[in-house]
C-alpha cells in the first residue's frame, strides 16, 4: 500500500509495516525538546509519576533549550532557569544548553537544525508548537504538551493518531521579491487558520524544491498557523549538504509513493505570487501588501524562529543597505551562530551588522526576545497602543507585549523595505 512520507516514518516508528490516518499507534521517539516556559511544568510531572528517583528513558534523546524568558530580571523566569539546571545535572544530560555559558544557543528551533538534531526519517516531538519547524527536514516534528512530554521522558513512546495530509505545491520559480514567509501567509490565508487541523502539510513543487534549508524552516514553522499537526518537506542535496558534519546521529531518508493519496492537493503558480501581509489579528486575515501600503507603522521587528535567521537577514540586507529607518527597527538574531553571521556574512563588502547599525536599527542578543511578549523588560517588546510590522509567526492581541499593539505579520524584505519608509511597503519598490 502506498503511503506519505508522514505516513512512512510513523509507520517505520511504531514497528509496522503501513499505517493509515486517523489510525492510532504508539511509536518510539528519537527526540524530545523542551526550553525554560514548559521544560519546568515538564520536570514536575516526570517526577510526580515516575518517581522523584526516575532517570530519563534516553539522556541523548533529550535537548533542553532555554530560549523565552532568558534575558530578564524577572525572577520567575529566573526560577525556571535553575528548575532545568537542576534537572539536568541530576540527569547527567549532555545537550542542556545552558544561558549564560558558552553553550547557550538561542531560539529552540533553529538552534536543534545547528546542533545537528534535525534529520530525515525521525520523530521529533517538543513542548512548543513551532517544533514543526523541523519538518523542512524531511521528518515528523510537532508540538506536544507537558504531560505528553513527561511521558515520553520516562518511556520514550507517545500514542498519536495518524495525521491524513494536504500537499501544497508550487509550480515554477518563485519571484526574487518573494519569501517563504509569503508563501506560507498566502496559505494561511487561503485555507484559514483551521483549514489543516490535525494534518500534515506536506510542501512541494519546484518553487520549494529550489528555496534554501533556512526557508524551508520558514514554511513548516507556520504550519502550525493553519492548524495542521506538523509541517514537511521531502529530503533533497540541499538537506543533506546543510547536514555534513551537523547530524548527531545516521539517518534513512524517506518519501512519499508517487502514488500516495493525499486528502487535498492545491497547486500555486509561483510566478502569480505577491509580497503579503496577515493583518491584526490573525495570521490567517491576509491581504496583499499592495493593498494595505501606506498604513502607518511604529515600530519594524526582524527576528524569531521565523524570521530571525541567516537568509532572513541577508533579505533585510538587500534594502536596508545605504538606507536609514524611518521608525524603531529591532534585529534578533535567533540563535548565537546567526549572530556571529551578522558580524562575517557580507553584502555589497560590508558585513550585515555594519549594514544595519548604520541603517539607525537596534541590534538584540539571540533569543525569541519580543515574539512571546515576556517581561516587561523583555528587548523590542511592544508598549501601548502601537503598530508593528514583524516577521513572527503570530500577532494575536498581547502576543509582542501590549494588548492594544496592532501586529501586521510579513516577510524580512517587507519589514525591512517599511522600516525604511514607516509605512508598509512593497518590497519590489527597493529592489526594481
Amino acid at each position: 500500500m502506498s503511503m506519505t512520507i508522514t505516513e512512512k516514518i510513523l509507520a517505520r516508528h511504531a514497528g509496522r509495516d503501513r499505517v493509515v490516518p486517523g489510525e492510532n499507534v504508539w511509536i518510539d521517539v528519537d527526540t524530545l525538546m523542551t526550553h525554560d516556559v514548559c521544560g519546568p511544568g515538564t520536570i514536575g510531572i516526570f517526577k510526580r509519576e515516575f518517581g522523584a528517583d526516575a532517570k530519563v528513558w534516553n539522556k541523548d534523546g533529550l535537548v533542553i533549550i532555554p530560549d523565552h524568558y532568558i534575558f530578564t530580571a524577572d525572577p520567575h523566569a529566573r526560577r525556571n532557569l535553575d528548575i532545568l539546571r537542576s534537572f539536568a545535572a541530576e540527569q547527567d544530560l549532555p545537550h542542556f544548553y545552558d544561558f549564560g555559558t558558552p553553550r547557550y544557543k538561542g531560539v529552540c528551533h533553529v538552534a536543534l537544525a545547528h546542533e545537528g538534531f534535525d534529520f530525515p526519517g525521525q520523530v521529533l516531538f517538543g513542548t512548543d508548537s513551532h517544533t514543526c519547524t523541523a519538518g523542512a527536514f524531511g521528518m515528523f516534528a510537532t508540538g506536544i504538551g507537558n504531560t505528553d512530554a513527561a511521558f515520553i521522558l520516562g518511556t520514550g513512546k507517545l500514542w498519536v493518531k495518524v495525521p491524513q495530509t494536504l500537499r501544497f505545491v508550487f509550480d515554477g520559480e518563485i519571484p526574487d521579491y518573494v519569501m517563504a514567509k509569503d508563501l506560507i501567509l498566502q496559505i494561511i490565508g487561503d485555507i484559514g487558520v483551521d483549514g489543516a487541523t490535525y494534518c500534515a502539510m506536506e510542501f512541494a513543487g519546484s518553487g520549494i524544491e529550489a528555496l534554501g534549508m533556512e526557508e524551508r524552516m520558514t514554511i513548516c514553522n507556520m504550519a502550525i498557523e493553519a492548524g495542521a499537526k506538523s509541517g514537511i518537506i521531502a529530503p533533497d542535496a540541499k538537506t543533506f549538504a546543510f547536514l555534513e558534519g551537523r547530524a548527531k546521529r545516521a539517518f534513512e531518508p524517506v518519501y512519499s509513493d508517487p502514488d500516495a493519496k493525499v486528502a487535498r492537493q492545491i497547486v500555486y503558480k509561483s510566478s502569480d505570487l505577491e509580497p503579503v501581509v496577515a493583518k491584526p489579528h490573525s495570521p490567517d486575515n491576509k491581504a496583499k501588501v499592495s493593498e494595505v501600503a501606506g498604513t502607518k507603522l511604529d515600530r519594524s521587528y526582524i527576528g524569531s524562529c521565523t524570521g530571525g535567521k541567516t537568509e532572513d537577514f541577508v533579505a533585510a540586507a538587500r534594502i536596508l543597505d545605504g538606507r536609514k529607518v524611518a521608525i524603531p527597527t529591532f534585529i534578533v538574531p535567533a540563535t548565537t551562530d546567526v549572530a556571529a553571521d551578522l558580524r562575517t556574512v557580507r553584502h555589497n563588502g560590508k558585513s550585515l551588522f555594519d549594514i544595519f547599525v548604520a541603517a539607525g536599527c537596534d541590534i538584540g542578543e539571540a533569543s525569541c526576545a519580543a515574539c512571546l511578549g515576556g517581561p516587561a523588560d523583555t528587548f523590542g517588546r511592544t508598549h501601548g497602543a502601537e503598530q508593528v510590522i514583524s516577521t513572527t509567526n503570530r500577532n494575536f492581541p498581547g502576543r509582542m507585549g501590549s494588548k492594544q499593539s496592532a501586529v501586521y505579520l510579513a516577510s524580512p524584505l517587507t519589514a525591512a523595505a517599511s522600516a525604511v519608509t514607516g509605512v508598509i511597503t512593497d518590497p519590489r519598490e527597493f529592489l526594481k
